[in-house]
């Protein structure tokens, strides 16, 4: 019995371990070579990428700068380059840019006024914007119609093709002017826009332009189109044919209404770089042109416009009631007005 328990021996307990294949090992040892290849050059390149992506981007950030203009310091604020979204300057990118508002009152000569400064190759006003009531609804909305035009994306007629100098727009101190003016000269100031105030000095003859204007909206006498400019003598005869009746009671406080609307409008914006002109002087005076030429810097050119005056001469010969205008005025500040005539 015992030789059967000692029948297990000391060797019979020993395992030998099979004998590794040389091949499995070599393949343990290459796959991870290759796994810790692969994350490496991983690493390796994320960090080339990075680093040549920031030189890319660095690389179409930085663009050659405009020279510095010839210009006076305290111009600076008044030059500017605008980026236009809806197109590319170009060769113009480097050309600098004025803005500029022309403030005026209805029928006091800011349509002949604009279209003589549209007659200048690098002066681009575009019209009457705020008219559309949509448009100065409210401060944003007027802000927002204001960048779009000076930074030269309100494409109308009065854009141009050569290098712009001077952009701006015509606005009526009914369309949102009075009622926004401190947010309104705030934006000028920061923005650096020039304004132009253009008024008349003689107020009766705008009231006949008012008047008759109003008639030619409902009357319609060119071939059934209201046109508030003419470009021919025979239509400016057709319009002054129509002679108003004005109410000579309410005459003198309608002209006084008047002054301090100007008044005022010239008190809101005086902080503003301004030039004041008045229709009768630009008229008579063509120096006057160069003036606003020279107050927006742009090049001196000979300008001309093919509008024609629709009431000329003696103020007799446009009013029907000319003897009871005459009697209300007579003896006031306002006489003046009854015999005020200039030439065109």
């Amino acid at each position: 019995m015992a030789d059967d328990l000692c029948f297990f021996t000391k060797d019979s307990f020993i395992l030998k371990s099979p004998k590794k294949s040389p091949l499995v090992l070599r393949t343990v040892v290459l796959l991870f070579v290759m796994v810790c290849g692969v994350y490496i050059c991983t690493i390796c390149l994320k960090q080339i990428s990075t680093g040549s992506t920031t030189e890319f981007l660095n690389f179409r950030v930085v663009q050659k700068p405009c020279p510095e203009p010839n210009i006076e310091p305290w111009e600076i604020p008044y030059v500017h380059y605008p980026n236009p979204k809806t197109y590319s300057r170009a060769e113009c990118a480097c050309n600098p840019v004025r803005y500029f508002a022309i403030m005026s009152m209805q029928r006091s000569g800011s349509g002949w006024f604009e279209t003589l400064l549209n007659n200048h190759t690098n002066i681009s006003s575009n019209g009457e914007i705020f008219s559309v009531k949509v448009r100065r609804s409210n401060v944003s909305t007027i802000f927002e119609t204001l960048d779009r035009i000076y930074n030269l994306d309100w494409m109308s007629s009065a854009s141009k093709n050569e290098c712009t100098a001077a952009v701006g727009l015509k606005w009526m101190l009914n369309q949102g002017l009075m009622q926004h003016h401190k947010e309104i000269v705030e934006y000028f100031n920061t923005r650096g826009v020039s304004t132009i105030f253009l008024f008349r000095r003689n107020l009766l003859r705008r009231m006949i332009s008012i008047l008759a204007n109003s008639y030619d909206r409902d009357a319609k006498p060119l071939n059934g189109t209201h046109k508030s400019h003419v470009h021919s003598p025979h239509e400016a005869a057709i319009l002054a044919s129509y002679k108003p009746v004005i109410n000579a009671t309410t005459l003198i406080p309608s002209l006084r209404q008047v002054e301090e609307t100007t008044k005022k409008g010239l008190e809101y914006f005086k902080s503003t770089r301004h030039i004041i002109l008045y229709y009768e002087d630009v008229v008579k005076n063509h120096t006057k042109l160069a003036e606003v030429q020279e107050f927006l810097k742009v090049p001196k050119r000979e300008l001309k416009s093919c509008q024609v005056k629709i009431h000329k001469g003696s103020l007799s010969n446009h009013i029907q009631n000319w003897v009871d205008v005459e009697k209300a005025l007579n003896g006031t500040k306002y006489e003046s007005y009854l015999h005020g005539d200039y030439r065109k």
